[in-house]
């Protein structure tokens, strides 16, 4: 929920930049967004990774039930920062206008390749829970780096705009 905040933040903050003329500020505003969610989720990761056997216990004091919480709750490690960068890259997309690109990105990432990954991995190799997460993960960590990749890539644009306008005499009119 904490990058789902930072999410909603950041498209307001990048709105108001691009909406009062400031591209520099629209693009310092999403990227500071986005290290904000890549820092709290890295947090989260850290934990995950710490702590799993006293989260797990917390639920159930099942042993087998534990072997498979604890190898779920490393799946979920690994998949904590790129959530987080997807989540808040959308925000700042959003902000600036763009919502095909991570709509389509998340198309690709989870029914093209997660899902069926995911099937593949948890039936067809018998990796079970396991795998179904393990494709979740990968498609998080494609959608969360396409994502910033975007996001750089509209920022950068930013920048191209202003040049382009100062030297017509247009921007800020």
């Amino acid at each position: 929920m904490v990058p789902l905040g930072i999410s909603s933040a950041a498209a307001v903050r990048v709105g108001q930049g691009i909406g009062r003329g400031d591209p520099a500020g629209a693009g310092r505003a999403g990227w500071a967004a986005v290290a904000m969610g890549a820092t709290f989720m890295s947090f989260a990761a850290i934990v995950l990774v710490l702590a799993p056997h006293l989260i797990v216990k917390i639920f159930t004091p099942d042993p087998a039930v534990m072997r498979i919480g604890v190898d779920l709750l490393l799946v979920a490690a690994a998949f904590q920062l790129f959530d987080g960068l997807q989540t808040v890259a959308t925000g700042a997309l959003r902000g600036a206008g763009e919502t095909r690109i991570p709509m389509l990105s998340s198309f690709i990432a989870y029914w093209v390749i997660g899902l069926p990954l995911g099937y593949y991995l948890g039936f067809a190799r018998g990796f079970g829970a396991l795998g179904l997460w393990t494709g979740l993960a990968i498609s998080l960590m494609v959608i969360g780096t396409s994502l910033v990749w975007a996001w750089k890539r509209k920022a950068d644009s930013f920048a191209t705009v202003k040049a382009e306008s100062a030297m017509l005499g247009t921007y800020g009119k």
